[in-house]
């Protein structure tokens, strides 16, 4: 008696897409399934041990590098393979979402990669997740263009040789994707994202002389990293192409995998292309972990904490002496700025301090750097240009000169800041808007001239979240108060109201968002991911 055909998966609770078929064919969706059976139980006890690590470091207050991976860290043979030529020169990468116009400007940015983001920079509706993967595979074939509905203006590729290399971002592990299920069970959106992109694109990506190349988002150890080391492999053997084609740069942008940086790439050692320094994310994550350790971890105003407070040199130098010492790419942080189209005083002030940004980067040794708005590639080019030359990377800068104990990541009362009432506001303002135009199905959005993503929601509730658990007092006397904030997002929600209109607060998802925000910030169950809650509200 022959054994039963494997389950399919089933498209659940999905309104039908414009040439959905292109990408949801049997085969891909076969290949998803497979994935799904192989791959999800272990995601599943990653998650769990995520809580216990968390319950130990709320019972000590402390981290450090782990005694049983110290051979590893102490074994200086070892390597990443080598970058492929198309991922060999990063010094400049543009992120963003999917979208055909985002795509279109992205490829033509002048920047040397893109950042093709399923994550933080995109609402994950079945409209983006679906569409997002046939803006790609059409840009692959040249077979995308957009013209602006409002403005008439046209998008159209530049040559092959112009265009930005991709790297996709799926989702994180921790989010479902509840329009594709196996027997009545989600399947978790990061193999999703994965799997669609890789099954349609690998082969094509190669005959393109590039590869398929993934961003991995919210790692928090080097377990988690090994896992997705083992899907690669299983997924270059399914569908035949040679085992170390996929290249994968990490994002350190989680506290625990500070701490599990070489661990990290030698988990990925044949197919890592480098790691990120993820700068709001590695903020909340602290406040996540040690959102009950004490004063001395109380983080200021988010603006008040730059790349130069001791504890965020301690991880960016440690990220490029880790990464340099095993031949793979350290990759600096964001310049989310967004130019403003009537106010050069404005972005002058901004600029320059892009620049600084891009300058110290450059110059502490990262390979490349990130930005969020076009605009901004020839600044951080010209700061990357002035260090390499025509170097395509400067890993053979190997830092040794850098040391870092394991209390200097984590040396929060290191930093000469505290919070404040404006500080509060703001976060409450950001947080507001930022959660409106998630839940309409967007995930970049610019707010007060800067580019916001899922990573800025995080650390506003998180923090309004820490400042009234330590009941922090701020300069003006106000004591962080459950009411308190909700005093200020009144004031917020009808400020904005004033602002836009009646009709247009109507029609938008500002009242949801205003609660939203209020619950995930003043429920004193935190709630390890704002988008768990918030997916539930994506319609």
């Amino acid at each position: 008696m022959s054994a039963p055909a494997p389950s399919t998966l089933a498209i659940v609770d999905a309104e039908p897409l414009p040439r959905q078929e292109e990408v949801l064919t049997d085969a891909a969706l076969a290949f998803v399934a497979e994935l799904h059976r192989q791959f999800t139980p272990r995601r599943n006890e990653l998650l769990a041990r995520r809580g216990e690590r968390r319950a130990e470091i709320a019972r000590t207050s402390t981290l450090d590098f782990l005694p049983e991976t110290a051979a590893v860290r102490a074994d200086d043979s070892w390597k990443v393979a080598p970058a492929p030529a198309a991922l060999n020169d990063r010094r400049v990468e543009i992120t963003g979402p999917t979208d055909r116009k985002m795509t279109i400007n992205a490829l033509n940015s002048g920047a040397k990669v893109w950042l093709a983001d399923f994550e933080d920079a995109s609402a994950p509706t079945w409209e983006n997740v679906v569409l997002g993967q046939l803006n790609l595979t059409d840009a692959y074939e040249r077979r995308i263009d957009f013209t602006d509905p409002k403005s008439g203006k046209s998008y159209a590729l530049k040559s092959a040789d112009e265009l930005a290399t991709v790297v996709m971002r799926p989702r994180g592990w921790h989010l479902q994707e509840r329009h594709l299920q196996l027997d009545g069970v989600s399947v978790p959106g990061a193999l999703v994202d994965f799997g669609l992109y890789f099954f349609h694109n690998a082969q094509r990506l190669i005959d393109l002389g590039k590869g398929p190349y993934f961003y991995l988002p919210k790692t928090e150890s080097h377990l988690e990293a090994r896992l997705w080391n083992d899907i690669f492999v299983f997924a270059q053997d399914y569908v035949g192409i040679p085992q170390g084609t996929v290249r994968a740069t990490v994002l350190i942008e989680t506290i625990t995998a500070a701490y599990e940086m070489e661990e990290i790439l030698y988990e990925l050692r044949d197919h890592a292309a480098g790691l990120n320094a993820g700068r709001w994310d590695y903020l909340f994550s602290i406040v996540k972990n040690f959102r009950d350790g004490g004063a001395k971890f109380v983080l200021p105003d988010r603006n008040a904490v730059t790349m130069t407070a001791p504890f965020m040199r301690a991880y960016t130098e440690l990220l490029v002496r880790t990464c340099h010492k095993r031949g793979a790419h350290a990759i600096g942080g964001m310049a989310a700025f967004i130019p403003s189209r009537r106010d050069a005083e404005v972005n002058k002030v901004a600029f320059e301090k892009v620049k600084a940004d891009k300058d110290r980067e450059a110059n502490d040794g990262f390979d490349g750097s990130w930005v969020a708005h076009p605009d901004l590639v020839p600044i951080a080019l010209a700061s990357f240009d002035a260090v390499l030359g025509e170097k395509p990377n400067q890993k053979d800068r190997l830092r040794e000169d850098v040391s870092v104990a394991p209390g200097d990541l984590i040396a929060i009362d290191s930093l000469d800041a505290s919070p404040t009432y404006d500080g509060l506001r703001n976060a409450v303002a950001v947080g507001i808007r930022y959660i409106e135009a998630w839940l309409r199905g967007l995930g970049a959005v610019a707010i007060f001239n800067l580019m916001e993503d899922a990573a800025t929601a995080e650390i506003s509730r998180s923090q309004i979240w820490q400042w009234i658990n330590a009941d922090v007092v701020f300069e003006n006397g106000e004591h962080a108060t459950a009411d308190l904030a909700r005093k200020v997002a009144a004031e917020e929600l009808a400020a904005i109201r004033e602002e836009i209109g009646e009709e247009t607060f109507t029609s938008g998802k500002w009242q949801q968002a205003h609660d939203l925000l209020l619950q995930v910030s003043l429920d004193q169950d935190y709630a390890d991911f704002l988008t768990l809650p918030a997916y539930e509200q994506l319609r």
